[in-house]
């Protein structure tokens, strides 16, 4: 059963680094289990740190939702703030059993993607800000959208998907954020948000505006 769900299971792009070197001590210590005892007591936890990654790293695939702009990524809805040049920015925070492949929330053409080093502070911190980002602009049909990815506390690393000139479709998978983070998106001038605080979401499948 467990080797059926596995073989069904397809996992995000940018994972190897992370998943790789554990599955292979996972291995190790399971063919080592017989001869010592410190590999018996080490294998059940390597087993369920394999198999915990696993979830972390899951990428379904997912029929983008009819309407305008999509959530970008999985998680809860953790706020919404008026932006001093008239757009809305909804943060949508990501914990560590979500979904941590990202979503385009708009059909457009990237125009531009810039990395910003910075911090490593829990998402949900207000400060997180400074953390270190991948800031998105895409071209779309209401102007230009954009949105950021924000790495956390244990999310050390964002793996963009898409380059600049890019033509991406609402819903396409545009990057990871390897564990728990969060994401924000300016929603343009004259768009109201149709998510509500503490709401949960779906990338690519809940109308965000």
């Amino acid at each position: 059963m467990h080797m059926f769900i596995l073989r069904r299971m397809k996992l995000a792009r940018g994972t190897s680094p992370w998943l790789i070197p554990v599955a292979a001590l996972t291995a190790a210590a399971v063919a080592g289990s017989r001869r010592s005892r410190s590999w018996a007591m080490a294998a059940p936890l390597l087993a369920a740190l394999t198999g915990m990654m696993l979830w972390f790293f899951r990428d379904p695939e997912r029929q983008p939702a009819e309407g305008g702009v999509l959530c970008p990524a999985d998680g809860v809805v953790q706020s919404m703030d008026p932006a001093p040049d008239g757009r809305t920015r909804v943060s949508i925070f990501m914990g560590p059993l979500n979904v941590h492949v990202n979503r385009a929330p708009c059909s457009g053409t990237v125009t531009t993607i810039e990395h910003i080093p910075g911090g490593h502070l829990p998402a949900f911190d207000k400060d997180s800000e400074r953390n270190e980002r991948v800031v998105w602009h895409v071209n779309t049909r209401l102007g230009d959208l954009e949105f950021i990815q924000i790495a956390g506390a244990v999310a050390r690393r964002i793996v963009p998907y898409a380059s600049v000139g890019e033509t991406v479709r609402r819903g396409d998978r545009i990057g990871l954020i390897r564990f728990g983070s969060r994401v924000d998106v300016y929603l343009p001038p004259g768009l109201m948000p149709a998510v509500s605080l503490g709401q949960h979401v779906r990338a690519g499948r809940t109308p965000l505006a």
